[in-house]
């Protein structure tokens, strides 16, 4: 059922959702106090789409309805959810819910996870491209209004030819510029692109390792570094300097710019951008947002 209604049209592109969105793990959360203030500020400086990660989908589509309402003007894209464990036609029904409250402003990225997410769900893993592909047959939205968190050159193929195209995480501009040479100019690519606002190396890399370091040690990113010609000297626990810098864009306004830009020239559509944060405690990084924000202005 995958793209049955509202076919006509880039969905994405017709919004002009500009060089930037902002990823967010603390928007998860997206009740708790100064939530709302925060975004609506971003959405005063000129941003359009806030970003926020599935995790178990629990409380997901709540978080972007507290999100849409907060921020009027601006979309939420849900970067991504697992398959697993959500039925794709109460999915589809949650997003039209908050269409009937909010406008068409939702959009959402499926993925698969890895082995242990299926396998918790009951499923298995054994064909991850047929079991995304049957899923997208039961969902009932807009194909235009639908990602994939796609990484190897199967699932991002299925991402082009089912959905508006792909949302890789953890991913360099090298990436960037391969997977637009293999899917064309008509597929979105929005990569997510880790930042940290410090020109102290020390700091900028443990700050990276401590909180997206994890992920390199997960199969599906290891084997698409892999696929892009790191070897095990890069792939240990946490990543080399050299895998940190080139995954994590650190130092000051000009170089988090110039890799901002280079995503785009790489051909992103969107560039998600993940401010990890300075500050301890899980706070929200708004200096770091306002910063970002005035960066987007610069971009083209």
């Amino acid at each position: 059922m995958s793209g049955s209604a509202e076919q006509t049209g880039n969905w994405w592109r017709g919004r002009a959702l500009g060089p930037v969105g902002v990823w967010s793990m603390e928007l998860r959360n997206a009740a708790r106090p100064g939530v709302a203030d925060a975004v609506g500020e971003l959405a005063d400086r000129g941003l359009t789409a806030l970003w926020i990660p599935g995790l178990d989908g629990n409380g997901v589509f709540e978080d972007t309805g507290a999100l849409l309402s907060a921020a009027p003007g601006m979309h939420v894209v849900l970067g991504v959810l697992g398959i697993w464990r959500q039925k794709a036609a109460a999915v589809s029904a949650r997003v039209r819910e908050l269409d009937a409250r909010y406008g068409e402003r939702t959009v959402v990225g499926f993925g698969v996870s890895d082995r242990n997410a299926a396998a918790a769900a009951g499923q298995t893993f054994d064909n991850p491209v047929g079991a995304v592909s049957n899923y997208l047959d039961e969902v009932d939205l807009n194909h235009q209004r639908l990602l994939l968190g796609a990484l190897g050159p199967r699932m991002a193929t299925l991402a082009a030819e089912r959905t508006a195209g792909i949302h890789p995480f953890l991913v360099s501009p090298d990436y960037t510029a391969t997977m637009r040479a293999r899917l064309g100019t008509e597929a979105i690519i929005a990569p997510h692109q880790a930042v940290v606002f410090s020109a102290d190396a020390d700091q900028a890399r443990t700050i990276a390792r401590d909180q997206v370091g994890m992920f390199i040690g997960f199969d599906a990113y290891r084997n698409n570094l892999r696929r892009l010609g790191w070897t095990g000297e890069d792939l240990v626990p946490g990543g080399s300097d050299r895998l940190i810098d080139a995954l994590v864009a650190w130092g000051d306004d000009d170089a988090v710019r110039r890799r901002l830009q280079e995503q785009l020239d790489a051909g992103a559509d969107q560039v998600a951008v993940h401010v990890l944060s300075t500050t301890p405690g899980g706070a929200l990084p708004q200096q770091e947002w306002r910063r970002l924000a005035d960066l987007a202005t610069e971009l083209n």
